[in-house]
């Protein structure tokens, strides 16, 4: 739980304080401008980046043990150097076991940032700091801090009180997607999967329902269940609505569920990273965090959840390189390459969402290719998209929520890599080249005609190891810029 607190050294003993410190600039009034000061005197502390001194004080002062965390340049502060202070914040907190903790936010104008943003980047790199995922430790040695109180001014503390409960909310959101990626692929099987997701999504008044195999064979989800077809575990596809009263803008949001993915006979040589396949399915999960969210947020618009969910493996029934499949839409498409498997799922979930709810806006979130990852890095999802004004509205979100996105282009001759001699279309470029683009023209060949835009997010979905504000695994990347976007919407 965060409370907000005006400054008041006369209150009740603070056991422990964490304080930013800038090299270079006063962030701080009053009795922790005080503390910095007397530490500053008597200690060797300058405020550079990522140094942390722990100071026990005299038994006179109301605060305990004050611990000083350095930030670096003032020039350099920004957002996302308030979510990481508070992160690591956090880390220390639970480092140490401790039930609580104070944190001195610094004046606005010391920060040189407005003071809802101030707050609010604190607020969330707290609540996304104080996170740990140990369901499958029988000694879990960290726990999250119980209790965290900002330190800010009167006015600010009376003024703020609702928003730093609505980033509460939001990044409750993003730690329940955490935990679902994160999650093994033999505790969460398609049906499993749907299953709990269902169960979340009723607790908080969505409509959920669940098309199992026999409705998605029965509707023609062709290319879905060929994807499927060489699991024992059946497939799924869930369905997340929330409809206001009210509510003139439809947005359809679709998230790649591949619970586990070997790449089916194309299977995943050693070396890939196949033993963290259990994230392929990260879209779906942030997807369905998103919806959760914006139910208990009360978001003004319909929103529609689609979440295709498979497990891709080998088997003597499993669709082979050369097979051609029939697509919801119609089209056919021949299986190039079976470890392909994310878009095969997405083209029917995109064209049976476009013809059931006629939607404003589509988005997809998905862990598609290792070519994004190789043209981004880990920690930048590729944008794809036609339509400007949607484009700018993603990136706008993605600064404001430091859920960083890079437009790709989709260039219209890409379109000859993947012409089909048999089908349709192909589901794999002709070249090993541009395959986050290819990737990306094939969706879009099933959202004609529809306000769309993808997002590729296959580095930044899973972190192999903990950041200042996220621990190692699932980063539930998708669900703060998505909740901006729909309000911005």
């Amino acid at each position: 739980m965060i409370a907000l607190s005006a400054v008041d050294p006369g209150k009740p003993t603070i056991d422990t304080l964490i304080v930013p410190v800038c090299e270079d600039r006063d962030l701080h009034r009053g009795f922790v401008a005080e503390l910095i000061g007397k530490v500053r005197r008597g200690q060797s502390f300058t405020g550079e980046s990522g140094e942390t001194l722990a100071w026990v004080l005299p038994e006179e002062d109301a605060t305990r043990c004050a611990v000083f965390m350095g930030l670096g340049k003032g020039a350099d502060l920004s957002g996302e150097t308030w979510r990481k202070f508070a992160g690591r914040a956090m880390s220390y907190g639970m480092g140490r076991k401790l039930k609580a903790l104070h944190i001195a936010v610094p004046s606005a104008e010391g920060a040189g940032m407005a003071e809802a943003d101030l707050i609010a980047a604190v607020a969330e790199g707290v609540c996304l700091g104080n996170h740990v995922f140990n369901r499958y430790k029988a000694e879990k040695k960290r726990q999250p801090v119980e209790m965290i109180t900002l330190l800010t001014g009167p006015g600010a503390a009376k003024a703020h009180r609702s928003l730093v409960e609505r980033l509460e909310t939001i990044c409750a959101g993003t730690r329940m997607a955490r935990e679902w990626v994160s999650i093994p692929s033999n505790d969460k099987v398609p049906e499993v999967f749907a299953a709990e997701v269902a169960a979340a999504a009723k607790a908080v008044g969505l409509k959920a329902t669940v098309l199992d195999e026999k409705t998605l064979r029965h509707k023609g989800f062709g290319a879905l269940l060929a994807v499927a077809a060489g699991s024992d575990h059946p497939p799924a596809m869930a369905v997340l609505e929330h409809k206001p009263r009210g509510a003139k803008k439809t947005v359809v949001l679709v998230g790649k569920g591949v619970t586990f993915d070997s790449g089916g006979i194309n299977l995943k040589p050693a070396g890939s990273q196949i033993e963290e396949m259990k994230m392929d399915m990260a879209g779906a999960a942030a997807v369905a965090a998103t919806l959760i969210t914006a139910a208990r947020l009360n978001v003004p618009m319909r929103l529609v959840g689609v979440l295709p969910l498979v497990e891709n493996m080998p088997s003597g029934r499993a669709t082979r390189p050369g097979d051609i499949v029939k697509s919801y839409a119609g089209k056919t498409v021949e299986i190039g390459n079976t470890d392909a498997e994310g878009r095969l799922i997405l083209i029917d979930a995109l064209a049976w969402a476009v013809q059931q709810y006629k939607p404003d806006v589509v988005l997809d979130l998905a862990t598609l290719t290792g070519a994004c990852v190789v043209a981004l890095g880990e920690k930048i999802a590729g944008l794809f998209s036609a339509d400007e004004a949607l484009v700018e509205a993603v990136l706008a979100s993605a600064g404001r929520t430091g859920e960083r996105c890079w437009r790709l282009p989709l260039p219209e001759d890409y379109k000859e890599q993947i012409k089909s001699e048999f089908a349709d279309i192909s589901n794999l470029g002709a070249t090993r080249w541009g395959g986050a683009i290819t990737a990306a023209l094939f969706l879009s060949a099933f959202v004609e005609k529809t306000r769309w835009a993808h997002l590729d997010i296959a580095g930044p979905a899973y972190a192999k190891k903990g950041s200042d504000y996220a621990p190692a695994g699932g980063t539930g990347f998708g669900v703060r810029l998505l909740v901006d976007l729909l309000e911005q919407l």
